[in-house]
């Protein structure tokens, strides 16, 4: 149920479903509350960019890892390791990419290409999100993957998995292994899977009375009618 569950979230934006999350928590109706608005690290900021806005939102379940420079005191982790924590999860699977390189070797490592990024899509990922750039958007568009990213690069020098299953931090948002992860053009937002349910009921809800009051609103200019209709 739950991969039919994350199906029909994906007929929703993102801000939509950040409102059900944590938004309005005054709105005992249909905010959770999940997540304090301002403070709660739960969606990402303005430095995560979508690559393929074309492909529409996509959501799944969390697993995370952190690359960063090779350390020859730990070298304990392969790229095996990685897709196996990938397979074993529930499915579909977004990935979460922590690029723990100094500021000035991120701005260049173009982390994640083609070859990775097929490998990902074969053990189930749908979407990888990373706070660092990466490259081969066209070999990457051609998967239909979403790609969310810092943004692009043409290479990158040695790099080592650091730490799967982790909680990390992408561009704002604190993401844990087993996170619902919804993204799209807007960005991304996570919540508790013990919530998917709830949301997917609310946010269908919420979604239908928006385009109710969208509608009525473009029917009149009287900006009294225009601000009462703002209100629900």
């Amino acid at each position: 149920m739950s991969k039919e569950i994350l199906k029909e979230l994906e007929k929703y934006d993102t801000p939509s479903i950040t409102n059900i999350v944590a938004t309005y928590p005054a709105n005992k109706a249909a905010c959770l509350g999940l997540y304090h608005p301002w403070t709660g690290k739960w969606y990402t900021d303005e430095r995560l960019k979508c690559f393929f806005p074309e492909l529409g939102p996509c959501a799944g379940y969390a697993i995370t890892c952190v690359y960063g420079l090779p350390d020859p005191h730990y070298g304990r982790l392969k790229l095996v390791d990685l897709l196996r924590a990938i397979k074993n999860s529930p499915q579909p699977v977004i990935l979460a990419v922590k690029q723990n390189f100094p500021d000035d070797y991120k701005r260049i490592a173009g982390l994640l290409g083609g070859n990775m990024m097929t490998m990902f899509k074969m053990c189930g990922v749908t979407g990888v999100l990373s706070d660092g750039p990466s490259r081969d958007l066209d070999e990457v568009r051609s998967l239909g993957m979403q790609y969310m990213l810092t943004g692009v690069t043409a290479g990158h020098g040695d790099f080592e998995l650091q730490a799967i299953n982790v909680p990390v931090e992408i561009c704002g948002m604190i993401v844990a292994p087993g996170d619902i992860v919804h993204m799209d053009e807007n960005g991304a937002v996570k919540f508790p899977a013990e919530y998917l349910t709830t949301v997917a009921e609310r946010t269908e809800i919420f979604c239908r009375n928006e385009m109710k009051n969208q509608a009525l609103m473009q029917e009149t200019t009287d900006p009294e009618e225009l601000v009462r209709l703002l209100g629900g």
